[in-house]
């Protein structure tokens, strides 16, 4: 399922975890604040990093590889979801980035 920014924003007062996978050199166009990096090709390995006990909204640049792992999380047990137009998204709303 696809949340828009918006949504991620108001979600990360609430205790959801906001999973940035792209690959670090892509971090320097901004982040989420609160965000995780784990890019997506260390998302398997690095699943005990994460609280299976609480929502897990996946990020990334446009939104294709946040919803590779928005799947992948959901196939460990997780619930997850991808922030629909990812980054670029979410800067096109004006919201914050660290």
């Amino acid at each position: 399922m696809d949340v828009t920014p918006q949504q991620t924003a108001q979600a990360l007062g609430a205790g959801t975890q906001i999973v940035d996978v792209r690959e670090a050199d892509e971090l320097a166009d901004g982040v989420i604040p609160g965000a995780r990096h784990i890019p997506l090709g260390e998302l398997r390995s690095r699943l005990r990093e994460l609280d299976p006990a609480l929502p897990v909204i996946t990020v990334c640049r446009s939104g294709r590889r946040s919803a590779a792992a928005a799947d992948q999380l959901a196939a460990a047990g997780f619930s997850a979801e991808t922030m629909a137009g990812g980054m670029l998204a979410w800067q096109a709303a004006g919201l914050p980035t660290a």
